[in-house]
């Protein structure tokens, strides 16, 4: 049993303590709407304008460059928002959910994965970051890309309060400013053609639409993150709603920006130089006003990142040995994110953006058989009910290593491999498709239909009596900011 002690705070100094642990309800706060701007804002910034782009450089005219952003959008944002759904529930971060699917240590397979991600984005979020500001108010733009990591690096660290905030305040500055320039974009010349429905071309169409539903479907590696101080009363309905809705509109919104540039633009688009002409034809000066706002989205999602892959980090560290939840122990791990980010892209620079499309489609491979694994896992097989102890035992109720999860995740992203299309491997079945890529309707489908079929052996019943009974004495723990293992 745990030993009567005074309950610790949440928070040292304004800085958030908790990390991988189980919120306990008497911290739980917030309302389920905060879920809209954060995940508006999350997508409302030019990382996500740059991923609309990919049509009109594969040769699709702009109607059926928007039509894929939006088809994929609202199909990939649906999977994030279902994840999203999670955190309340369970009043854990989403990389340690992946415990009950493939093991205690089983799960480092995505976590490596997921850890992967945070340091892709987070190189190309701060380069964009360097080269508005160097474009605007001038200066080096390695200096301005470690500032931008600085800062991020400075609000994750504070904590899911600060982001929250932050989040909203920007969405007010996004919805004045970028309006301007979305109107001020809707009044440019396009290319004859650029509305003609009858310009169809599939693989155009194919890579925008894989691209876009892999970018939304990256957020679900952390989206739990974010709602997981919320209360349980919520509601999934809500906490979906909001997470769904938020993202969706923030994306579209920013996507189809980006595809009415490079229309705009032809072979001379460039991210940065496009967004601040085109702003310029409202008046001169306002292109730089767009760019310096939107440079405080990069760094706010940046912030994002190094929140999430902190808690990744903490996750993969705990595999091997035990990690008792300090604000020291985030400082160190949102260090180490911060500069497995910064490094990169102070060496690499310009040579990275070249190649964000592969890396956006490896997201998507990556993690399209992992996100139905979990949301089987979560929704049909075990219903949300999750003995919360045993994800942090390591010779717990759920094992080691989880072979249903493993073998899915294995299975359903090795079917995929004949359908990926990308610049440096393209499998058969692309190539017969004159390079069209399909297999997020390939991998999907199988990832989730084998777990369901290896998890009908889960004595689903016995764990729901085990969580119910620990219950109790988990809420008692973590007031005590003591480990869920240590229950009793």
């Amino acid at each position: 049993m745990v030993t009567e002690t005074t309950p610790g705070p949440a928070k040292i100094a304004g800085v958030e303590v908790r990390s991988i642990d189980y919120v306990p309800l008497n911290e739980r706060h917030g309302k389920v709407w905060s879920q809209g701007p954060l995940w508006f804002m999350s997508n409302a910034q030019i990382a996500t304008l740059a991923v609309g782009t990919l049509s009109a450089f594969a040769g699709g005219n702009l109607v059926w460059s928007l039509i894929a952003i939006i088809a994929g959008v609202l199909v990939g944002t649906f999977f994030m928002a279902f994840h999203s759904a999670q955190g309340p529930q369970l009043g854990l971060p989403q990389m340690i959910q992946s415990r009950p699917q493939f093991g205690y240590m089983g799960a480092l397979l995505v976590w490596a994965f997921a850890y992967l991600q945070y340091a892709g984005f987070n190189i190309f979020n701060t380069i964009l970051a360097g080269n508005a500001l160097n474009t605007t108010v001038h200066g080096s733009a390695k200096v301005w890309i470690v500032v931008a990591t600085v800062l991020a690096a400075v609000i994750a660290l504070v904590g899911y309060d600060l982001i929250h905030g932050v989040e909203r305040w920007l969405t007010i500055g996004f919805l004045v400013i970028f309006g301007v320039l979305t109107v001020t974009v809707l009044t440019l010349s396009y290319p004859a053609g650029s509305f003609d429905l009858g310009g169809f071309k599939a693989t155009p169409f194919l890579v925008q639409f894989g691209a876009v539903a892999g970018y939304q479907i990256s957020w679900a590696i952390y989206v739990s993150d974010y709602s997981r101080y919320l209360p349980p009363g919520v509601t999934v309905r809500k906490t979906f709603f909001w997470t769904y809705w938020g993202s969706a509109l923030g994306a579209i919104w920013l996507m189809c920006l980006g595809a009415a540039l490079a229309s705009w633009a032809g072979e001379k688009f460039d991210t940065i130089a496009s967004l601040n002409s085109a702003g310029d034809h409202f008046f001169s000066g306002f292109g730089a006003i767009a760019l310096i706002f939107s440079t405080l989205g990069l760094i706010s999602v940046t912030a994002l990142n190094m929140y999430g892959g902190s808690l990744t980090l903490i996750s993969a560290i705990d595999s091997f040995s035990m990690v008792r939840p300090t604000v020291m122990v985030r400082i160190i791990t949102i260090a180490i994110t911060a500069a497995l980010s910064v490094v990169p892209a102070l060496l690499i620079g310009e040579n990275f953006l070249t190649n964000f499309e592969d890396f956006l489609l490896l997201v998507l491979y990556l993690f399209i058989p992992w996100t139905a694994v979990n949301l089987v896992d979560y929704y049909i097989v075990r219903r949300g009910h999750y003995a919360i102890a045993e994800i942090f035992n390591p010779h717990g109720l759920y094992g080691r290593w989880g072979w249903r999860g493993i073998t899915a995740y294995v299975l359903g992203f090795a079917v995929m491999l004949p359908f990926f299309s990308t610049s440096k491997y393209t499998g058969f079945v692309a190539n017969a498709l004159n390079g069209a890529d399909i297999s997020l309707f390939i991998g999907l489908p199988v990832a989730g239909i084998l777990y369901y079929v290896f998890a009908r052996s889960i004595d689903v019943a016995g764990e729901t009596v085990i969580a119910t009974t620990e219950q109790t004495e988990l809420e008692k723990v973590a007031m005590h900011h003591e480990r869920p293992e240590d229950v009793r």
